[in-house]
C-alpha cells in the first residue's frame, strides 16, 4: 500500500477526534470510544495486527489509566475530606498575608508550587491538586483548570527525580543530554506570562492588569528557570526540586519587600475569614504530610516495580501519588472531623466522580499502545506511529522534535511515556539526516514537557478534581495557543543551534 495512503489512513481518527471533541463539542468519553474503535478497525482490517498485540495493547492501556484511576480518585477524595473541614477556604484566607493581589496568588500557586510538586512527585499530581486552590481563591472552574495545566510544563522536563529523561529514554540519554534540555527548556520562563495573560484577559482593564503584573511574571520565571539550569552538573534528578525550592525562597522574599510587585492591587474575590477559622498549622498540616508522603514514595518505591507477563513489556510501579492522598486523607478525616460520615461520604463523592474520566482514559490509553504495537502485522506495514512520523524525517527534523514530543503526550498523558513511544525513532532519524542525536532528543523533550498543557489524561484529571464534566473543548482552546508558542519557539531555536 502506498505509504501516503497509510498517513491519512493513521491520521483519520485523529481528524475525528479533533471534529468531534472541540466542533460537536461531543463528551470525551464518547469521543476516546469512537477513536479506539477507528484504531482497532484499522489495526485489524488494514494493518492485520496479531491478534495477541491487539489484547495486550487494550489490556496494557487499561493497567496504564488504572494508574491515572488511583491518582484522580485519591485528589477527588484528599481534597473532599479538606473542603469539608474548611481546610481550603482557610488556606485561600491565610494566603491573602502574602499578598492580596490575585495574580500573585495564583502565579506563586500555578507556577512554583506546582514546580515543587512536579520535582517531588510528578505524574499529574501538580494541577490536580492546585486547580481546587486557584478555585477556592476565586477562579472560575474553568479558569482554574486551564491555569493549572499551563503551570504544569516546563519542570516536567526534569519531572520526579529526571524520571522522563531516565526512564523516558533510557539508554539513549548520553550526559550531554540534559544541558540541552536545560538549555531549550529557558523558554519555559514564559509560562507565568502565559498564566497572567489567562488571568485577566477577561477583565475590563484587562491590559492595564497584565502590564503590571509582567515584571513579577517574568521574575518567577527567571527564578525558576536559571537555578534548574545552573543545577543540572548535579544530575537530571536535581533541577525541578532545587530550581523550585530556590524560586519560592527568592520570590517570598521579594514579595515580602515587595519588589516586582504591582503597584495597584487587584483583587476581585477577597478572602473572607472562614467561619471556622482554623489555627495556620492545623491548614498546613494535611498537605505537609502529602508532600512527604509523596517525596518518600518518590524515592523509597519510585524504582520499584512488578512485571505483568504481558506479551507487551509492562510494569507496574510501587509508588502511585493517589496511595499517598488516601493515606493522609484517611486521618484527617477520622481524627480533624466531628461528622460522622465524611469519610464514607468523601470516598463516595470521589468513586462517583472518576469513573467517566477513568473510561476515557481506558480508550484514549488502549488508542495510544494500538498505534506503537500496530508494527506487529501480517501486512508487513510500519506501526502507525513511525508511518505518522516518516514525514519528520527531513532536515527541518529540530523543529518537528517538540511537536513530535508534544504530540505523544497529549494522547499518552506522560512526557516519560511520549520518550519511550518515539525515542528511538528519533534518534535514528537524527542519525540518518547527521543531526546531533543528543540536541534531538532534548527538543523533543522539551516538548514533550510544553505537551503537558494539552495532555488529555491531565485535563481529565483536573477537570474532575473541581467538578467539571465535558468541558474538555473550552480547555483545549485555552491552553492550545501557549503550547504552540512554547513548542514553536523551541523549534526554531533547534533549527539555528543544529
Amino acid at each position: 500500500m502506498n505509504i501516503s495512503l497509510l498517513v491519512i489512513l493513521s491520521l483519520t481518527p485523529f481528524f475525528v477526534f479533533i471534529i468531534l471533541l472541540l466542533w460537536k463539542r461531543t463528551p470525551l468519553v464518547w469521543v476516546s470510544l469512537i477513536t479506539l474503535i477507528f484504531f482497532l478497525i484499522l489495526s485489524l482490517i488494514f494493518w492485520k495486527t496479531y491478534p495477541v498485540y491487539i489484547v495486550g495493547s487494550l489490556t496494557k492501556g487499561f493497567l496504564v489509566a488504572l494508574d491515572i484511576f488511583f491518582i484522580i480518585f485519591g485528589a477527588i477524595f484528599f481534597l473532599e475530606v479538606l473542603k469539608r473541614l474548611n481546610i481550603i477556604q482557610n488556606i485561600c484566607f491565610y494566603l491573602e498575608s502574602l499578598s492580596k493581589d490575585h495574580r500573585i496568588q495564583v502565579i506563586i500557586l500555578a507556577w512554583l508550587f506546582e514546580n515543587f510538586l512536579e520535582g517531588t512527585a510528578g505524574f499529574g499530581t501538580p494541577s490536580t491538586v492546585v486547580a481546587p486552590l486557584l478555585v477556592g481563591i476565586g477562579l472560575a472552574p474553568i479558569s482554574a483548570v486551564i491555569i493549572a495545566l499551563l503551570g504544569n510544563s516546563a519542570s516536567t522536563v526534569f519531572g520526579a527525580a529526571g524520571t522522563p529523561i531516565r526512564v523516558g529514554y533510557s539508554d539513549l540519554a548520553t550526559p550531554s543530554l540534559p544541558l540541552f534540555a536545560a538549555r531549550y527548556n529557558l523558554v519555559g520562563l514564559l509560562v507565568p506570562v502565559f498564566i497572567l495573560w489567562i488571568l485577566v484577559a477577561k477583565e475590563k482593564n484587562s491590559k492595564k492588569q497584565f502590564l503590571e503584573g509582567l515584571p513579577f511574571a517574568l521574575w518567577t520565571g527567571i527564578a525558576f528557570m536559571i537555578p534548574s539550569l545552573l543545577t543540572v552538573f548535579l544530575g537530571q534528578e536535581f533541577p525541578s526540586i532545587i530550581g523550585s525550592v530556590i524560586a519560592i525562597l527568592l520570590v517570598l522574599i521579594t514579595t515580602k519587600l515587595k519588589i516586582f510587585i504591582p503597584k495597584n492591587i487587584e483583587d476581585p474575590h477577597p478572602a473572607k475569614p472562614p467561619k471556622n477559622l482554623l489555627p495556620l498549622i492545623k491548614v498546613i498540616i494535611p498537605y505537609a504530610v502529602l508532600i512527604v508522603l509523596l517525596v518518600l514514595g518518590k524515592f523509597l518505591l519510585g524504582p520499584v516495580s512488578i512485571s505483568v507477563p504481558l506479551i507487551i513489556k509492562h510494569s507496574i510501579g510501587l509508588f502511585n501519588p493517589g496511595f499517598a492522598f488516601i493515606l493522609v486523607g484517611i486521618p484527617v478525616a477520622i481524627f480533624l472531623s466531628k461528622e460522622k460520615n465524611i469519610l464514607f461520604t468523601s470516598l463516595k463523592i470521589a468513586m462517583r466522580r472518576t469513573i467517566e474520566p477513568f473510561l476515557a482514559i481506558v480508550f484514549m490509553s488502549g488508542v495510544a499502545q494500538l498505534m506503537i504495537t500496530s508494527g506487529h502485522n501480517l501486512s508487513q506495514f510500519p506501526s502507525m506511529l513511525e508511518v505518522i512520523a516518516l514525514g519528520f524525517k527531513n532536515a527541518l527534523l529540530p523543529l518537528w522534535a517538540p511537536i513530535i514530543g508534544a504530540f505523544g503526550s497529549f494522547i499518552t498523558g506522560s512526557a516519560t511515556i511520549s520518550n519511550v513511544m518515539f525515542g528511538n525513532f528519533l534518534a535514528l532519524s537524527a542519525q540518518e539526516v547527521g543531526l546531533n542525536i543528543s540536541r534531538i532528543l532534548a527538543l523533543a523533550l522539551v516538548g514533550a514537557a510544553a505537551g503537558n498543557m494539552i495532555a488529555l489524561a491531565d485535563i481529565i484529571a483536573a477537570e474532575a478534581v473541581v467538578g467539571l464534566k465535558n468541558e474538555e473543548a473550552k480547555v483545549l482552546k485555552g491552553v492550545i495557543i501557549p503550547c504552540l508558542i512554547y513548542v514553536l519557539i523551541v523549534g526554531f531555536v533547534g533549527l539555528l543551534t543544529n
